[in-house]
């Protein structure tokens, strides 16, 4: 199934304000790991992948030239909040929650934009969610990979990946019923911000991986015996 829309458009300063976001999550993400010790540089590439990641990898995927570098702005606002989130950490450690916030619905907005950017170029309605999902959190992914850490989406947590799937899946579904693209992708930052929040809230997580212990074995039935005449 293929869904047609138009490009969402999302204003300037929404876009920047969500790859601050990630900037100043990437620098503080770092401070943890102090013992690599990263320099200013380091820090600065940490805030860039952090919070430009998700739409590069979604470019990339669409055979787009990156949006963070078709203006100078993106790429300073990464490197300016990951700075900043360096030498603010003690605040914004105490202000986490408003982070946390500020982050589910960074989520939203990048779901709803790479969503609906798949649909525009005429991907089919399943890699257009994943497109979505992958804009959401691709920054987290390229941040992990240049720490050489796990990638934390990959282990049990608090639905990180899965709330951006949620909201994809509802900007489809919505589109596809005919609902205006705008309040489609509404919903969408509405219903990911929701599924967000409250996985933090109350610690959901999908199981953790497991196998099978003993496999219920298929009772075998009797053959009738025949009895001769």
């Amino acid at each position: 199934m293929t869904v047609h829309a138009s490009q969402l458009v999302i204003p300037l300063w929404a876009e920047l304000l969500a790859i601050a976001v990630g900037g100043v999550q990437g620098a503080m993400f770092a401070a943890q790991f102090r013992d690599r010790r990263l320099d200013l540089l380091g820090i600065a590439i940490i805030g860039i992948a952090t919070g430009t990641g998700g739409g590069l990898i979604r470019d990339l995927l669409l055979n787009q030239i990156p949006v963070a570098l078709l203006s100078n702005w993106y790429l300073l606002a990464a490197v300016a909040a990951a700075l900043l989130g360096m030498l603010l950490e003690r605040i914004f450690r105490r202000l986490s929650h408003v982070i946390t916030v500020l982050d589910a619905l960074t989520i939203g907005i990048f779901c709803a934009i790479g969503t609906t950017k798949a649909l525009t170029l005429g991907i089919p309605a399943v890699p257009a969610m994943f497109v979505g999902a992958i804009s959401a959190v691709g920054g987290s992914i390229l941040r992990d990979m240049l720490l050489n850490l796990p990638i934390a989406l990959m282990h049990v947590g608090s639905l990180y990946a899965i709330a951006a799937l949620v909201g994809s899946g509802t900007l489809v579904g919505l589109t596809a019923l005919g609902l205006p693209l705008f309040l489609a992708a509404v919903i969408c930052v509405a219903v990911t911000f929701g599924v967000r929040i409250l996985a933090v809230l109350f610690r959901w997580s999908l199981p953790e991986q497991r196998q099978l212990q003993r496999i219920p074995r298929i009772p075998r039935l009797k053959r009738p015996r025949l009895r001769g005449r």
